[in-house]
C-alpha cells in the first residue's frame, strides 16, 4: 500500500502499470476473476480522500461486491471502526485503510498545511486519472471463472527482491544507453553464474537446501542488512529503492558489484578462505557480521579481527581446559565439535605451500541421509545395537579384524560364526562376544579416556550403529575403504586412522592406545597454539590430567 502511494506521488506524470486485471462480462457488472486486492486497494484510497479531502479525487468509478462475503461490501462503504474486529475480512480491510491514513499523516501532517495537502492530493489525482493503467483482460462469458482463477494462480512464481532490483537498474540504464543496460545485465548474469559454483556458494552459506530463488539475493541481503527473521519478503528491494532516492543508481550498482568481488576475493585468498570458512561453518559468526568487520580495514587488520573471532569461538572461560570436556555432556559435545572442525580446517590451511584447500562444499553437502558427528576413534559401548541386523553387522565387521591378528582366537571365531548363522542372537550372548572382542582390541586404561578429546574425531557414518560402536581397527578399515571410493573424509580424521601423528617406533595398526592419544593431542596443540589460551593437558599414559 505505502509503496503504491510512494510510487504514484513520485511518478504521477509518468505511465504506471498495476499489472493485469482479468474480468468476465455479465449483465450490468463484471465478474472480477483476478485483481481483487488491487481494486480493493484503489477503492479504499478513493474512500479515504472522499472522507478526508471532501472528495477531491472524485468518487470511485466502480463499486465492489463479494460473492461469498456480502457483509464485506457493506463494511467497505461505511468503514465503521467500531466493527473492524467483527471478522478477519473487516480487520484487514480497516488495516489497509488505516495504512493509507498513516501515509498521508506522515507526508502532510495533521495540521492545516493546505498548500502542501493540495499539492500532494493533486499529484495523486493526476496519477490515477491520467497515468495509472491496468492491462484489461476480458474473457468470454462462457469461461468458468473459478477454473480460470486456479489456472492463473496455481504455479504463479512471485518476483524476488533481486529481480525487482535488477529491473530497477535496467530501467534506469535504458534511459542512459543501450550499452549500459547490456553491461549491467551481463555483469548481473555473470555474478549469478559464479555464485552457482558450489565451492564459492558453500563457502559463504551453510544452507544446503536452496534458500533463494536467485543466489545473488545473498549479496543484496548482505548489503541491506536483512536479518534472518525478517518477514517482509521485499525488504531488500525496498532498501535499494529508498537508497536510490539518496544516491545515483550507477554508484549503487558499483557498490553491489564491489561487494560481490569482495566475497569472491575472500574465497580466492588462502588465509581468508579458511578462517572465514571456519567461522561460518561452525556458526561462530554470520556472513553479515564478518562483512561488517571487513569494512574500512586493511587486510592485516581484518585478519587480526578474524583471529579474535576464532579465539572467542573456542574459548571456554577462565580455568577450563578441553581436557575437562566429555562426549557425554551436551554442552561439551558442541565445544568439542567446534574445536575439531577448527583443527581440521587449520591443518589444511597450514599445509606446506598452501596447495590444500578445505572443501567446505563437501563438508556441508555430504551424502543424502548422512550427517557429521563427533565419533569415538575407538568405541567400547554398544548403544543402538538392539536389532538382529545391527548385531550381525557388528560381528561381521569385527570378525574381519580378528582374522588379521597374528594370534588368532579360533574359538572366538567359531562362536562368532555360529551366532551369524543363527536366526537370533540373545542379548546376553551378544554382550559376551562383544566383551571378548573389545578386550582383544583395547589396552589398559582405555576406559578412562573413552569420552575425551583424545579419542574423538569428526566422522560421517550415515547413522550406522554397527560402525559407530566399532573398535579402532574396524573403523580404520572402513575409513580406508571410504577414501578409496572417493568419499570425503576430513583431513585430520583420515590422518588419525592412518596413524599419521603416531611416531613409527610406537605404531601398532590394530589399536588406538596411549601413545596414539598423546601424539594426537600434541598435534592439536601445535596446530591451534595461536587460538587456545593454554594447551590441552595430557599425561604420558594418555589420560587427560584431572584439573
Amino acid at each position: 500500500m505505502t509503496k503504491l502511494l510512494d510510487d504514484v506521488s513520485e511518478n504521477y506524470d509518468k505511465n504506471y502499470c498495476l499489472q493485469p486485471i482479468c474480468v468476465k462480462r455479465n449483465e450490468g457488472y463484471f465478474e472480477l476473476i483476478d485483481g481483487q486486492q488491487r481494486l480493493t486497494t484503489i477503492f479504499l484510497l478513493y474512500k479515504f480522500i472522499e472522507k478526508k479531502f471532501n472528495g477531491f479525487l472524485g468518487r470511485p468509478l466502480f463499486s465492489l461486491e463479494y460473492k461469498t462475503r456480502h457483509a464485506s461490501a457493506e463494511f467497505l462503504s461505511s468503514l465503521d471502526p467500531a466493527r473492524k474486529e467483527e471478522n478477519i475480512d473487516f480487520h484487514f480491510i480497516y488495516g489497509a485503510y488505516q495504512c493509507i491514513e498513516d501515509w498521508f499523516n506522515e507526508h502532510v501532517g495533521q495540521g492545516d498545511e493546505l498548500e502542501e495537502i493540495s499539492n500532494l492530493v493533486t499529484k495523486i489525482k493526476k496519477g490515477f486519472h491520467d497515468n495509472i493503467k491496468v492491462i484489461w483482460y476480458e474473457v468470454d462469458a462462457k469461461v468458468d471463472g473459478n477454473r480460470l482463477f486456479r489456472n492463473l494462480n496455481i504455479g504463479k512464481i512471485p518476483l524476488t527482491s533481486s529481480e525487482l532490483v535488477k529491473a530497477m537498474f535496467l530501467s534506469h540504464a535504458s534511459k542512459s544507453s543501450i550499452e549500459l543496460q547490456h553491461e549491467i545485465s551481463l555483469q548481473w548474469d555473470l555474478m549469478e553464474k559464479q555464485l552457482h559454483d558450489d565451492s564459492l556458494w558453500y563457502f559463504l552459506t551453510n544452507k544446503t537446501s536452496e534458500p533463494y530463488k536467485t543466489r545473488i539475493d545473498l549479496v543484496l541481503d548482505l548489503m541491506s542488512k536483512k536479518w534472518p527473521g525478517e518477514r517482509n519478503k521485499y525488504f531488500t528491494f525496498f532498501y535499494f529503492d529508498n537508497l536510490s532516492k539518496e544516491k545515483d543508481l550507477n554508484s549503487i550498482w558499483q557498490e553491489i558489484h564491489a561487494t560481490f568481488l569482495r566475497l569472491k576475493d575472500w574465497k580466492e585468498n588462502h588465509e581468508l578462505y579458511h578462517k572465514i570458512g571456519y567461522l561460518l561453518a561452525s556458526d561462530s559468526k554470520s556472513l553479515s557480521e564478518i562483512y561488517e568487520a571487513s569494512l574500512h580495514k586493511r587486510k592485516s587488520e581484518f585478519v587480526e579481527a578474524l583471529n579474535g573471532f576464532i579465539k572467542e569461538s573456542v574459548f571456554m572461560g577462565e580455568n577450563r581446559n578441553y581436557a575437562d570436556l566429555s562426549y557425554e555432556r551436551s554442552g561439551d559435545y558442541d565445544r568439542l565439535t567446534r574445536l575439531l572442525l577448527l583443527f581440521n580446517v587449520e591443518s589444511v590451511r597450514q599445509a606446506a605451500e598452501h596447495t590444500e584447500w578445505f572443501p567446505f562444499e563437501k563438508f556441508k553437502i555430504g551424502k543424502p541421509g548422512s550427517k557429521w558427528s563427533l565419533e569415538h576413534i575407538h568405541a567400547q559401548q554398544s548403544e543402538g545395537l538392539n536389532t538382529l541386523a545391527a548385531k550381525k553387522e557388528w560381528l561381521k565387521l569385527h570378525r574381519q579384524s580378528l582374522e588379521s591378528l597374528e594370534d588368532k582366537n579360533d574359538d572366538l571365531l567359531k562362536q562368532i560364526d555360529a551366532a551369524l548363522e543363527g536366526d537370533s542372537i540373545p542379548q546376553g550372548e551378544f554382550e559376551n562376544l562383544r566383551n571378548q572382542i573389545v578386550r582383544l582390541f583395547s589396552r589398559p586404561g582405555d576406559v578412562e579416556y573413552m569420552h575425551s578429546i583424545s579419542n574423538l574425531a569428526l566422522l560421517n557414518t550415515a547413522d550406522n550403529a554397527a560402525l559407530n560402536n566399532a573398535t579402532f581397527d574396524v573403523k580404520r578399515n572402513r575409513i580406508i575403504e571410504m577414501d578409496k571410493n572417493g568419499q570425503f573424509i576430513p583431513f585430520c580424521t583420515k590422518m588419525v586412522f592412518l596413524k599419521y601423528y603416531t611416531p613409527s617406533a610406537k605404531n601398532q595398526l590394530h589399536f588406538w592406545g596411549a601413545d596414539d592419544r598423546v601424539a594426537y593431542v600434541k598435534e592439536i596443540n601445535k596446530v591451534l597454539k595461536d587460538y587456545l589460551p593454554e594447551p590441552i593437558q595430557i599425561n604420558e599414559r594418555g589420560k587427560e590430567d584431572e584439573r
